[in-house]
C-alpha cells in the first residue's frame, strides 16, 4: 500500500485497517513518511481508552486479552491489541508468540491485533509505543488493549502508557510477596488472579491483601479479581471492575492527570531521540568517537569528563 502520507492518513481515519497496519509499519521503521503522518493523525487523538496489561511471563496475560478482547466487540466496541513481542536477535523484529495464543480473537472476529517489536527496550514495552497507540486510536478505536513483553522486578514502563493498568498474577510459582516487589504493587489499579482454579489462589490473594493494607497515600485501593480465562470465567466482571475504575479516574481527575504525564513523557522521549541523533550524526562524521575511546583505553581521561566534552562542542 504504497500512498502518500495524507492519503494513508484520511485512509486511516476513516477507518481502513490496512491504511492503518502500513501506518504503523512506517512508524515502527521510523520511515521518512512517520513525521508527516504523524501530523496529521494526532489531532484525531484522544478518544480511545487504553488498557495495559503486564504480568510475569506465564501468567496468561495473553489469553486474558484475547477474552476481554472478544467481550468488548459483542458489547459493541471497536478494540485493538497491541502486543509487545520479545524482538528477534538476527531481525530485530517481533517473535509473535502473543498472536500464537490469541486464537480466538484471529478467528473470524473484529479485533484488530498488531505485534511490535520490543527491540531491546526495558519496562516490558517498545520504543514506538506512544506512537502506535496515538495511530490505532486515530483509527477509531474504542478500546487499546496494550500487551507487555512480561515484566519482572522495575518493569514498569505500561503505567506511563495506560489509562487503567492491569497486573496479572498467577498461584503457584513461587513467593508471590517477591513477585510484587519493586514498583509492581504500585503501579496496579486493577489486580487479575489469573488461572484461580490452581491450588494457591486463597493464599495468593490474602498475601496481595496484606500487602496492599501496608500502603500509605494510596488514592484508591485496586480491587482484586479472579478470572480463568481458558474456559472463559470472570472476563464480564474483569470488565466490570475497569469500569468502576475508568469512572472514579473521571471523577477525581486521575486520569487526566495520567494522559498529562503520558503526553509529557512522549513528547521527552522524542525530543531525547533527536537530540541523540543530532549528537551522533555530528560526532560521528569527524572521527571525534574513534579518538576519545583512544583517550580512554589510554586512562587520559575519564568516560564522564569526555561526554560533557563532546556535548558542549556539539552545542557550540
Amino acid at each position: 500500500m504504497n500512498l502518500p502520507p495524507e492519503k494513508l492518513v484520511s485512509e486511516l481515519i476513516a477507518g481502513n485497517r490496512r491504511a492503518l497496519a502500513r501506518v504503523l509499519s512506517l512508524l515502527e521503521d521510523d520511515h521518512a513518511k512517520s513525521e508527516e503522518i504523524l501530523k496529521g493523525i494526532y489531532p484525531k487523538t484522544g478518544r480511545a481508552y487504553v488498557i495495559g496489561f503486564t504480568g510475569s511471563p506465564g501468567a496468561g496475560k495473553s489469553t486474558l486479552v484475547d477474552q476481554c478482547a472478544l467481550e468488548l466487540c459483542r458489547q459493541g466496541k471497536k478494540t485493538a491489541i497491541v502486543a509487545v513481542d520479545p524482538s528477534s536477535p538476527f531481525t530485530g523484529g517481533a517473535l509473535l508468540g502473543d498472536r500464537i495464543r490469541m486464537t480466538n480473537s484471529l478467528d473470524g472476529s473484529d479485533v484488530f491485533i498488531r505485534s511490535m517489536a520490543s527491540r531491546g527496550a526495558l519496562g516490558g514495552l517498545a520504543p514506538r509505543t506512544a506512537e502506535f497507540i496515538f495511530a490505532v486510536d486515530a483509527a477509531g478505536f474504542d478500546y487499546i488493549l496494550l500487551e507487555t513483553v512480561g515484566v519482572g522486578q522495575g518493569e514498569v514502563e505500561v503505567i506511563r502508557s495506560s489509562d487503567c493498568v492491569v497486573v496479572t498474577l498467577v498461584p503457584g510459582m513461587g513467593d508471590g510477596v517477591q513477585a510484587l516487589k519493586a514498583g509492581i504493587l504500585e503501579i496496579a489499579d486493577l489486580f487479575v488472579i489469573n488461572k484461580a482454579d490452581y491450588d494457591g489462589a486463597d493464599r495468593l490473594e490474602r498475601e496481595l491483601l496484606t500487602m496492599l493494607s501496608l500502603q500509605d497515600s494510596v488514592l484508591r485501593q485496586p480491587e482484586i479479581v479472579r478470572t480463568v480465562a481458558t474456559k472463559p470465567t470472570g472476563i464480564s466482571k474483569l470488565l466490570e471492575s475497569i469500569d468502576k475504575y475508568r469512572t472514579w479516574a473521571t471523577e477525581s481527575g486521575e486520569g487526566e492527570k495520567r494522559r498529562r504525564r503520558f503526553l509529557r513523557e512522549a513528547l521527552m522521549r522524542d525530543v531525547t531521540r533527536e537530540l541523540v541523533q543530532h549528537f551522533q550524526a555530528k560526532v560521528d562524521t569527524d572521527g571525534s568517537i574513534d579518538r576519545v575511546v583512544e583517550e580512554l583505553l589510554s586512562r587520559q581521561t575519564d568516560p564522564r569528563s569526555i561526554a560533557r566534552r563532546l556535548i558542549q562542542r556539539v552545542v557550540k
